[in-house]
């Protein structure tokens, strides 16, 4: 202390002097502090904006998060839409946190609520959504034309799996097992509308030339390790490889779950018929009772 003595503390100087100081200092700098009325803290910021009559920042961050939701089908869609409007996250975590614009630091989800930890937002995502977002008719993801083939297919597969804003009376059980690999399908529908595929053929011809670049490209590289081991080329080869060699997994992949959603569509169809054929050999004798 000032004049050198030793400070005696009691609950009385606790309460009067040295929480009064905590509390003026961390008000000063917007920190939380602590309310004996109820046990919670708030922050600086926020205790203003209370008392001003305006929504605290996390209302804001809690209305951000529906509008992402009414527009995204998979979680990757929505941490897309988040990040559109400015948030940042922090992933691979036990409790993900994301930081909205103009804030210094990050949150964890779960702290706007229980109705906002990751589960629920993952679960909300899924759930048909009950509103068009202003200037959004329909879905605008994939072209209005007619759509033909193996991109018809997608369409139709997606359609049938709810992941569509205009749904299905009923999500066959077949294909609700596959929302898992939903994002994936998504990717898949927009490679082929981007290269404008519509066959197998066709995937196929797309796909035999990217093999050729990686066949020429990995020879080459080979040949520079053993002749110029520290040759800038080699880097730069490299970088080319990563986008061909995704395209071609992308292509294998098409080709195969492709025919695998034929299959599930066929199976879902046929249990569809013969749950309307047992629904229409049921009707006739309830109404003779």
């Amino acid at each position: 202390m000032e004049d050198g003595k030793k400070y005696h503390s009691n609950s009385r100087s606790y309460y009067e002097d040295v929480r009064k100081a905590s509390d003026a200092l961390c008000l000063k700098y917007g920190l939380s502090v602590i309310e004996p009325k109820n046990g919670k803290g708030k922050s600086y910021a926020q205790w203003m904006a209370e008392q001003d009559g305006k929504p605290t920042w996390r209302t804001s961050i809690r209305l951000d998060i529906r509008d992402a939701v009414a527009e995204s089908f998979t979680w990757k869609q929505f941490l897309e839409q988040m990040k559109q409007r400015g948030y940042q996250w922090k992933l691979n975590r036990k409790y993900i946190a994301l930081k909205a614009p103009g804030m210094e630091r990050y949150i964890r989800l779960r702290s706007l609520g229980k109705h906002y930890s990751e589960e629920s937002i993952r679960q909300w995502i899924l759930q048909p959504k009950s509103r068009i977002p202003a200037g959004k008719e329909g879905d605008s993801r994939f072209p209005k034309k007619k759509l033909k083939g193996i991109q018809a297919l997608y369409y139709s597969y997606l359609y049938q799996m709810g992941a569509l804003k205009q749904k299905p009376k009923r999500i066959s059980p077949v294909l609700r097992a596959d929302i898992r690999k939903l994002d994936a399908r998504i990717e898949q529908m927009e490679f082929l509308q981007k290269y404008q595929i519509t066959t197998r053929e066709e995937l196929m011809a797309y796909r035999t030339p990217l093999e050729e670049q990686v066949q020429a490209l990995t020879k080459e590289r080979k040949r520079l390790y053993r002749s110029e081991p520290d040759s800038v080329r080699i880097g730069q080869i490299t970088e080319k490889l990563r986008p061909l060699r995704k395209d071609i997994r992308l292509c294998i992949r098409i080709e195969q779950q492709s025919k695998e959603m034929e299959e599930k569509m066929r199976l879902a169809e046929q249990i569809q018929r013969q749950a309307e054929q047992t629904e229409k050999n049921r009707q006739p004798r309830t109404e003779s009772r």
